[in-house]
């Protein structure tokens, strides 16, 4: 059984504890690890000179691009024969980066989702559907052995056959459902066509990551499921989901301090940043033993605050993520995330979930086309006139933004749907 009784440890015993780990960690990571081993050298460091937390700033970087250049098993810290899992990512961008996992690595991250779940409102006698995908993808064997270390019940359907998922709901009385939150919105429309009113169902919470969403998000798919929205945050390379989760006050993502030290630096300087300032989020594990990583940069754009928390637990919170520092488009000279053009069309009445950006550039300037998709009610507004919508919405971007856009506005269902995380960029600037 779970026990979560770290999670509102002083901010003292915690930093001991943490500290023990992290000496522990680099040890591991200098004896066994050859790269890790060449970067420490390099800095003129041993695990010996951690003296204390403030320590880390003197350890290197881990990239993206040293997994690659190490795959598959070359990050690992023990033998492969040792190695009871090994999850991976797609590749599609470039060589696919391989995680391994202990035995031991495996109930720490079953604790931690057990932990992310309760948070999550989730208890024993719930029936829980995971809809992330299983495989390769740590997403649905991740909540999997959370599920079934809390001792709920699990319904592994996996992402996809979405007919099937609603009937699942419908008939096996599902409480809590875990998917990422564009298939969410998906689920409720193809719950509409069959008949299905989400009121009528037993479905209490969610537990939805995977991809940047904003608050406005989370109201549409609260009201469309009637359920309550948490976020979860996990990256595959650190662990999986269960890094971080909001707890019923939603004020935050809780991080597992005991698993993972989380820093926020300037993306360009590299230098740390204090908290509650914005900037990339980097981690550390701390408790993992087959794929330790020191100091790893996410890409992530957030902030971390250490004000106290109603629900009691006393770790660090980070905020929702912004966006990726590798998903932010620079379009004549402003950043823009698609997490700010979404906050923006989740506030027009009639505008669905479903949009798109295409960047494209015409006579050497970047243009930006936000492609949305309206309702039906919208579509057929003779009134109005799809013209005067056009309008509206392209006025409220740029003047969130600042930024002249262009805005298409495309009949329903035009926008392909996604079974795990929405493409919402499209930059024909690359091609």
């Amino acid at each position: 059984m779970y026990s979560p009784d770290v999670e509102s440890m002083s901010r003292e015993k915690l930093a001991e504890l943490q500290l023990e780990r992290l000496k522990e960690t680099v040890k591991l990571c200098e004896e066994m690890v050859p790269f890790y081993r060449k970067k420490l050298r390099e800095k003129g460091i041993t695990w010996k000179d951690i003296k204390s937390l403030e320590d880390i700033e003197l350890l290197p970087f881990t990239t993206k691009d040293d997994l690659r250049e190490n795959y598959p098993f070359g990050m690992f810290a023990v033998p492969v024969r040792d190695i009871v899992r090994i999850h991976a990512s797609s590749g599609t961008t470039g060589q696919p980066t391989v995680v391994g996992y202990t035995s031991r690595d495996i109930e720490t991250w079953s604790e931690l989702m057990a932990r992310s779940l309760v948070a999550g409102m989730a208890d024993k006698s719930d029936i829980i559907q995971i809809a992330y995908g299983y495989g390769l993808f740590t997403g649905g064997l991740g909540f999997h052995y959370g599920v079934e270390r809390l001792g709920a019940s699990a319904i592994p359907v996996s992402g996809g056959n979405t007919k099937r998922q609603i009937r699942l709901m419908v008939d096996l009385g599902t409480t809590v459902l875990c998917c990422t939150p564009s298939y969410a919105i998906f689920m409720a429309e193809t719950a509409e066509e069959m008949g299905v009113d989400f009121k009528e169902l037993k479905l209490k919470s969610g537990i939805f990551g995977a991809e940047p969403w904003s608050d406005r998000m989370r109201d549409k798919v609260e009201r469309l499921l009637n359920l309550s929205a948490f976020d979860v945050y996990g990256l595959s390379e650190v662990m999986g989901p269960g890094v971080s989760i909001e707890c019923e006050n939603k004020e935050g993502l809780h991080i597992f301090e005991d698993a993972f030290l989380p820093e926020v630096i300037d993306p360009g300087s590299c230098e740390d940043l204090p908290l509650g300032e914005q900037g990339e989020l980097v981690f550390t594990t701390i408790n993992k033993k087959g794929m330790p990583l020191i100091r790893y940069r996410t890409r992530d754009i957030t902030s971390l605050e250490d004000s106290p928390c109603p629900c009691g637990r006393t770790h660090l919170r980070m905020r929702r993520v912004r966006g990726r520092t590798d998903d932010m488009l620079i379009i004549r000279g402003v950043n823009v995330f698609p997490s700010q053009i979404e906050s923006v069309l989740m506030q027009i009445e009639d505008v669905s979930p479903h949009y798109q950006l295409i960047v494209d550039r015409e006579a050497g300037l970047d243009i930006l086309d936000v492609q949305v998709e309206v309702s039906e009610d919208m579509f057929s507004d003779r009134i109005r006139g799809l013209e005067q919508w056009q309008e509206l919405i392209q006025a409220e971007i740029e003047s969130y933004l600042g930024l002249g856009v262009k805005v298409t506005l495309v009949e329903p269902r035009t926008i392909a749907r996604s079974e795990g995380k929405a493409v919402r960029v499209v930059d024909n600037r690359e091609i």
